[in-house]
């Protein structure tokens, strides 16, 4: 079943410039008008969940009564083995202000000072979800994990978030040196939204 079928519009249920950036990128062959909640004023979410998947849902459903349109979000986070999954759904506000990339790289940096590079390795997580408006009882969802392990410190000047700190397994490089495209094919997010564009447009 097309979940897509006689939809023409979906509200991104995100406020970060980064991440709208690339979910636009991956969903411009859609075949449907993608806006960002910013455009219908839409208040941030409470992300009071206990998972990706509960934000996730939190952040579509807030998106969806605020706009009456149905709704794709995203929560993802960075989970350093080292740090026994930390800071996982705190990423963004690790340091204690949301968005704060600055101040979240220099303390998880702090917190992995002095350990070896293969004490460092780490994964980007991400879960995606489709909800048809916000009562849907069946919301459709799909991950993506990426690999990698915490450099020693930040390199390159792309991306956004933790980009500048993650080697992604079998690169020498961050995440922040990769082009938009790569990171687009690589990444955690595009993974999880390259599986849930195939289920939503499934015959």
């Amino acid at each position: 079943m097309n979940r897509l079928a006689g939809i023409d519009r979906i509200v991104l249920a995100s406020g970060n410039a980064g991440k709208v950036r690339e979910l636009g990128a991956l969903l411009a062959d859609l075949g449907v008008q993608v806006l960002p909640q910013s455009t219908f004023d839409v208040p941030e979410a409470e992300e009071t969940g206990l998972s990706f998947v509960e934000n996730a849902i939190l952040k579509a459903r807030n998106a969806a009564v605020h706009t009456g349109l149905p709704a794709i979000a995203d929560d993802s986070g960075i989970e350093v083995d080292a740090l026994h999954g930390s800071p996982g759904i705190y990423s963004a506000r690790y340091a204690g202000t949301d968005g704060d990339d600055a101040a979240n790289n220099a303390k998880l940096l702090a917190a992995l000072d002095g350990l070896a590079p293969a004490r460092r390795r780490a994964r980007f997580r991400s879960v995606v979800v489709f909800m048809r408006h916000a009562t849907d009882p069946s919301p459709l969802l799909a991950e993506g994990a990426w690999d990698g392990r915490i450099l020693d410190a930040p390199r390159g000047i792309g991306g956004f978030g933790y980009d500048p700190l993650f080697q992604p397994l079998g690169h020498t490089g961050s995440a922040a040196e990769l082009s938009a495209a790569e990171k687009n094919r690589l990444s955690h997010r595009g993974q999880a939204l390259r599986r849930l564009l195939a289920a939503l447009t499934e015959a």
